[in-house]
């Protein structure tokens, strides 16, 4: 039985009851986290991997990610709607390299399934462009 959970990234994510928003660097990595998460609703799973951090691409091969994701969404079916409940940004994260990170959490709710909580956590990348680098939903 294939579990509803996606763990990508080894990121232990601690203290995300407490999410907040903190101002700019926090605006721009929910901007990117939710044209990525667009990616992936409609289906783009290559290009979300292109998309995404190169920490993401060295943690998780392009045919991999394809066949994990996949595997998790589409039996969940379309997205009916997607709050951001909170978000955090933080300069470090227990098993990721130091750098610039904004944790953010989503309820979702899908066709097949109506109480979903997504974990996206785009970086800010060498270039300065904000790209997710962890994505968890259960």
């Amino acid at each position: 039985m294939k579990s509803t959970i996606l763990r990508l990234v080894p990121v232990i994510l601690l203290g995300l009851s407490s999410l907040g928003f903190a101002g700019e660097p926090t605006e721009a990595g929910i901007a990117a986290a939710k044209a990525w998460l667009g990616l992936v609703d409609e289906k783009q799973y290559k290009e979300s991997w292109v998309q995404a951090a190169p920490y993401f691409q060295e943690k998780v091969p392009e045919g991999d990610w394809v066949k994990m994701i996949s595997s998790v969404r589409s039996p969940l079916g379309a997205v009916k709607s997607r709050e951001l409940l909170g978000a955090q940004f933080l300069q470090s994260l227990p098993g990721a390299p130091d750098g610039d990170y904004v944790v953010m959490q989503f309820r979702t709710s899908f066709e097949n399934r109506s109480d979903a909580v997504e974990t996206v956590t785009p970086m800010k990348d060498p270039q300065g462009v904000w790209r997710v680098s962890g994505y968890f939903i259960k």
